[in-house]
């Protein structure tokens, strides 16, 4: 298993080429390339030619660091025919991306909209029956997270959805802080999920179900919003010991294709401070739950 950290509270006050020297004096011998307006922003075509590429690797190879993972987040799913066609280009572009970099996973989302799912799911499939030949053909891993406000969010959903793709280059991403949305039952999804779970995302995060759903109130009643936090280990209401213990289980320690992600973003006045105190508590929990 890779541990990696999730840069994104560095973009701010780093530039591209300077986040993996920042990620290894944190500690973390890995990143994840998370959106980024100079490489693969949120929704939009790749922004990086050849030549940055390149330079970017060699940051990552300057400072000892790998790429765990490369994480596009685009409208392949979207019910909008002409975004759904755009997204699969863009992720032609991020696919050559992820080969030029020497990393093999991509980790990404749903997308599509949860109040047209059916006319979601046709996209996703649709937009599979494009890539998935050029995905095996690169013998890139791809790993889904079902996350709020995707048309799939339940955690059992995700995995019929990843199944009925019919490749063994698609698996699971379990996102602790969306795991309240994926249905609560962490240790029920992983199981089921089985080797298909191989990249897990740690952060915090409230139950927002808590208080007979009164916890979070938006006005007017009823909108239709998805709340939830990346915060630090401890400081929300993740069950943690069912969290590693139950990864443990299922054998994702021993596993040489699996990836652990810290992604806190609620805590970017005190970014490295909170980077190291992850990777320390992470490891500390990996040591008492593996097999």
């Amino acid at each position: 298993m890779k541990i990696a950290l999730d840069p994104t509270p560095f973009h701010h006050s780093h530039s591209l080429l300077e986040l993996p020297a920042v990620v290894a004096e944190l500690g973390y011998d890995h990143l994840q390339l998370t959106p980024h307006a100079d490489m693969i922003p949120f929704f939009n075509h790749p922004k990086a030619d050849d030549a940055l590429v390149a330079k970017f690797r060699k940051s990552c190879a300057d400072a000892g660091v790998g790429i765990a993972s490369v994480l596009p987040v685009l409208r392949w799913s979207g019910p909008d025919e002409d975004a759904r066609e755009a997204a699969v280009r863009y992720w032609k572009r991020a696919i050559q991306i992820t080969v030029d970099l020497g990393v093999n996973v991509m980790n990404t989302e749903f997308s599509g909209r949860p109040e047209k799912a059916e006319e979601s799911e046709r996209a996703f499939y649709r937009s599979m029956e494009e890539l998935v030949p050029i995905i095996e053909r690169e013998g890139i891993d791809v790993r889904i997270d079902p996350h709020p406000d995707d048309f799939v969010e339940d955690g059992l959903a995700a995995i019929r959805t990843i199944r009925g793709i019919n490749s063994p280059n698609f698996g699971l991403v379990f996102v602790a802080c969306h795991s309240f949305h994926m249905g609560g039952n962490m240790a029920e999804i992983m199981t089921a999920a089985g080797d298909m779970l191989r990249l897990v995302h740690v952060a915090d995060t409230m139950d927002h179900h808590a208080s007979h759903g009164l916890r979070y109130i938006t006005n007017p009643p009823g909108n239709a919003v998805r709340v939830h936090q990346h915060l630090k280990i401890g400081d929300g209401d993740v069950n943690w010991d069912e969290f590693f213990s139950t990864l443990g289980q299922i054998g994702f320690y021993d596993r040489d294709d699996t990836v652990m992600v810290s992604s806190v973003f609620a805590e970017n006045d005190n970014a490295h401070e909170v980077s190291r105190y992850q990777l320390q508590t992470m490891t500390d929990h990996v040591a008492e739950h593996s097999r």
